[in-house]
């Protein structure tokens, strides 16, 4: 009987150090994000208070939703740093998408508002004062926010955090449509057109509301394990530059996110007359190769397949003394053949 091994590959304690350690580096960053958006918060309520404008009321209001998701997502990113355990193998880290989820969904609601009370302004319109001192004080948010935001997102997605990398589009959103909004108030300022104001305020909620569904859209195909296909593209491209004599095919390969920690599991065939350790140092290898790019934020189950008589007319081993057919052709790995469950063979 052809021999199939199987082998779990673990990460190391260093490995899982990194993960901690990653996994605290972000809930401290979500931290000064929380803070951040609570000073900004006051610093627009009373630009408010001081030009009486309801576009600025727009900026204020998204950010109470800046203030409410930065307490949502520090709660998820808690959540999502926790070790797994018995009723969580996998771990927390779904908690994220959950967290991004009500965060889009409160982007959404308040873009929603945002046109009522635009309506009412173009309906009922007010005269606006001081529109100086609220426009310095919202392009101090903006510059905070940009800044802020720029972060969250760079360092979400080198952490493989969804939560922080919504944090951050939140905020980017929010400045420009803070720019959005200054200059809508300069245009009131030399014109003295006072339905401007609610103008500016209902186009740019339809931003907010749009930014909030994507945030949503994102969050719920975590949820749900949907595919990422840049990132399948970018596995498939990896493997094949890299590929092995002995690893003749490579199919059944599945990744499935956790929060910042990437579960992949595959079958790997190998020539069937390679011993437990040979076998094993093959998958070794693969393991490396994927770590080496990814990061060690991703766990292995590698299953290895022994080769049947079919597979010798795409198996690149040439020295190989039992091989039943001669070598016909390379099959390029894709994201089609590499998830299929089906070893790959000679198309006739």
């Amino acid at each position: 009987m052809k021999p199939s091994f199987h082998k779990e590959i673990k990460n190391t304690f260093t490995a899982k150090y990194s993960l901690l350690h990653t996994a605290r580096i972000n809930l401290r960053l979500q931290k000064i994000v929380t803070v951040i958006a609570v000073v900004l918060f006051i610093i627009k309520i009373i630009a408010w208070y001081l030009t009486r404008s309801v576009a600025v009321l727009t900026d204020a209001l998204e950010s109470t939703v800046n203030v409410t998701a930065g307490f949502i997502s520090l709660f998820g990113l808690y959540i999502a740093a926790k070790p797994r355990d018995a009723n969580h193998p996998y771990g927390h880290g779904k908690a994220e998408f959950l967290s991004a989820a009500v965060e889009g969904a409160l982007m959404m609601i308040a873009g929603i508002f945002i046109i009522y009370e635009s309506i009412d302004h173009l309906i009922y319109p007010q005269e606006l004062k001081k529109l100086d001192y609220g426009m310095l004080l919202i392009a101090i948010t903006a510059v905070i926010n940009y800044i802020t935001g720029s972060y969250c997102v760079k360092t979400g997605k080198r952490n493989n955090s969804l939560a922080l990398v919504a944090s951050g589009r939140h905020l980017q959103s929010d400045t420009w449509s803070t720019l959005g909004i200054i200059a809508g108030l300069m245009l009131i300022w030399f014109t003295h057109l006072q339905w401007i104001d609610g103008a500016v305020a209902i186009g740019f909620s339809f931003f907010i509301i749009y930014t909030g569904y994507r945030i949503v859209r994102s969050s719920v195909a975590g949820i749900m394990d949907e595919a990422d296909k840049a990132l399948l593209e970018r596995m498939v491209a990896l493997l094949n530059a890299n590929r092995r004599v002995n690893w003749i095919d490579l199919h059944n390969l599945r990744i499935i996110k956790y929060g910042n920690v990437l579960h992949m599991d595959c079958h790997l065939t190998v020539p069937w007359y390679l011993n437990v350790k040979e076998a094993h140092a093959e998958m070794d290898a693969l393991s490396f190769l994927i770590q080496k790019e990814f990061g060690e934020s991703v766990e292995l189950f590698i299953h290895a397949d022994a080769c049947l008589e079919f597979s010798c007319s795409i198996c690149q081993k040439m020295e190989c003394t039992v091989r039943q057919h001669p070598f016909e052709k390379r099959i390029e790995w894709t994201i089609d053949n590499i998830s299929r469950n089906t070893r790959h063979m000679r198309e006739r």
